[in-house]
């Protein structure tokens, strides 16, 4: 059954609707043939919108922060962006998407999935055996292709880096998938274990996906011969280039503009405005170093805020049985990026030459 006569999804449906969560539903979707495909919608729904927020949290400290621009994926109308964070953000929904498919599987959320006992009573090492249930990886492989693939209506190179990089972010989840085993034997002697495969935290997917991010692959294409659009000649060069890239990388073909700068047409707000860290508990050194990445490197000044928080404190139980708390006032200092002074001198061409991210 061809892909089209299953499901025809809207083609900014899908993923623009992530800004307003609460109006993700079958409505969102406009869809064609089996019904049956309409039990999976939430889930797309959902993964999707797992997807972009850890998509928020992987670069919550970088000068690209996962905008609401980032949303829109399909290189149709004219969103024809092909940067390294495009590229994050395929695999990253994609992933997403597969992720919350699979684990509703396995809670069974669906009359037409369940366990992956495919490999159960093979030997899987020395002192283990396969058994129980394994999350079904490939049936959630299988329904993500369906959607997230299917926004994909072009045949031209950046629709091939697009498909690739989705793949990338569903290999992270197989990638990232642990063992968990049951011990048998006289006595709890373990002389046995009964092991299944299960999903890891969606967070290692990202953290995952965050390095590949960080090691991703520019294409270096030949523009004559892209230029000849969807002709043999141009699918042939973006052929011989794919020929050297693993199935396990993501790719770009595009360098990343400045994200210092605020560019209405392309959805960037700079960094003017950006809450950065200074100090803190278990902040890591990128963390320690956003005031400079996002303030004083893209021209700016960090300007410290005082905000009042307000939070629960000295809470204690009475019989029974509730628990009565004080609201305690504090202080907190806060850094943001602000204007400089016009007569103080400009440090714009500090600027990192790095992904400017």
């Amino acid at each position: 059954m061809k892909r089209s006569t299953l499901l025809i999804l809207s083609i900014t449906g899908v993923y623009s609707a992530i800004l307003h969560t609460a109006a993700w539903s079958v409505n969102n979707f406009l869809m064609t043939g089996p019904k049956a495909y309409l039990t999976f919608s939430s889930s797309v729904a959902a993964g999707a919108h797992s997807g972009m927020e850890e998509c928020k949290f992987q670069f919550g400290w970088e000068r690209w922060n996962c905008p609401e621009s980032a949303l829109q994926l399909s290189t149709h109308n004219r969103l024809r962006s092909a940067t390294r964070e495009t590229s994050f953000v395929h695999a990253i929904s994609s992933a997403g998407v597969m992720y919350t498919l699979t684990r509703n599987c396995s809670l069974g959320d669906f009359d037409s999935c369940g366990c992956d006992d495919s490999r159960n009573g093979r030997v899987g090492g020395r002192g283990w055996v396969w058994g129980g249930c394994s999350d079904n990886v490939e049936f959630g492989e299988k329904v993500s292709k369906l959607f997230v693939d299917a926004l994909e209506t072009g045949h031209d190179t950046r629709a091939l880096i697009n498909l690739h990089n989705n793949e990338v972010g569903r290999l992270a989840v197989k990638d990232t998938m642990k063992r968990a085993c049951k011990c048998h034997g006289v006595s709890g002697s373990c002389s046995i274990q009964t092991c299944w495969l299960q999903l890891a935290e969606f967070r290692e997917v990202g953290n995952l996906l965050k390095l590949k991010y960080d090691q991703a692959q520019k294409l270096e294409m030949d523009k004559r011969r892209l230029r000849a659009g969807n002709s043999a000649e141009s699918r042939g060069a973006t052929a011989e280039t794919f020929h050297h890239i693993h199935a396990t990388e993501l790719v770009f073909l595009e360098d990343s503009p400045d994200y210092c700068t605020r560019n209405a047409s392309l959805g960037h707000q700079g960094t003017e405005g950006r809450e950065c860290l200074q100090s803190g508990r278990n902040l890591s050194q990128w963390e320690k170093r956003s005031c400079r990445r996002l303030c004083t490197e893209c021209g700016l000044r960090v300007e410290e805020r005082r905000t009042e928080v307000v939070a629960s404190c000295n809470c204690r139980f009475h019989w029974c049985c509730t628990v009565r708390c004080e609201q305690c006032r504090t202080l907190v200092a806060k850094h943001f990026c602000t204007r400089r002074d016009p007569a103080a001198p400009n440090h714009s061409r500090q600027r990192s030459r790095a992904h400017r991210r």
